[in-house]
């Protein structure tokens, strides 16, 4: 294999060992255009759109011990980001119900292969952060209902414990 193939592949792997994600595409028939503004929007999310040929993507995946993709067949194009991959399938549903174009074939995520069904589910989920502030609210429910109750006056807490006191009495 000649030397500046074998830096591709290098270079290839390198950028998928950083990615948890690996979004496959066919750009065939887009416009230039339409590809600079699809790398635009990718860009904007932390995510990368690289025209690959399949045989150096597969060479480069089986050197980084990741599963083999099966759809790696006509022209290729690979989406990789170091953050969120919702993000990125967002931006690829979105761009290809705007254009048409790139189908997207399947991916890898987490070591796991995925299909053009599974990643447009990715695309219908909420965002990193509401999935964490929607978490965190969760969590911090019960505590705020303990500094709410804290917080009435002592004559309200009396009645609660009343209550409650007398609903544990069994009835004469």
């Amino acid at each position: 294999m000649r030397p500046e193939k074998n830096s591709i592949i290098t270079e290839i792997q390198s950028k998928v060992n950083a990615s948890p994600f690996v979004l496959l595409t066919e750009y065939a028939g887009m416009r230039v255009d339409h590809l600079s503004e699809l790398r635009k929007r990718l860009h904007g999310v932390g995510a990368e759109y690289r025209v690959v040929k399949n045989t150096l993507l597969r060479r480069a995946l089986k050197d980084a011990n990741l599963p083999e993709l099966g759809g790696l067949q006509g022209q290729t194009a690979v989406v990789l980001g170091e953050k969120d991959v919702c993000a990125a399938a967002k931006v690829l549903k979105s761009f290809t119900a705007e254009f048409t174009k790139p189908v997207i074939k399947g991916g890898i995520l987490d070591n796991a292969l995925l299909d053009k069904a599974q990643i447009l589910a990715l695309a219908d989920l909420p965002s990193r952060e509401v999935l964490l502030a929607k978490i965190l609210g969760t969590l911090i429910a019960p505590a705020s209902q303990l500094v709410r109750l804290l917080n009435t006056p002592a004559s309200q807490v009396a009645q609660v414990l009343k209550a409650n006191a007398e609903k544990q009495q069994p009835a004469a």
